[in-house]
């Protein structure tokens, strides 16, 4: 299966039978991302993450009384 980086546009091609093909195929929101991208993403995030200024937004869990 040949799939597209959302990012740099670098046509690669992964196996048909893989755990992510089968998402790729099945969900379409999921996009690809080539290795080189996928490294750089998670670097510049734990970056960010270090300074302090960079927060997440969690979800806030509500507490249900009944259990």
């Amino acid at each position: 299966m040949q799939v597209k980086c959302a990012i740099c546009d670098q046509v690669e091609d992964i196996e048909d039978n893989s755990l992510q093909a089968k998402r790729l195929r099945n969900r379409r929101i999921h996009m690809y991302l080539c290795a080189p991208c996928h490294e750089r993403i998670g670097n510049n995030t734990k970056k960010r993450l270090a300074t302090g200024q960079f927060r997440l937004n969690e979800e806030k869990q509500r507490s249900d009384d009944f259990i």
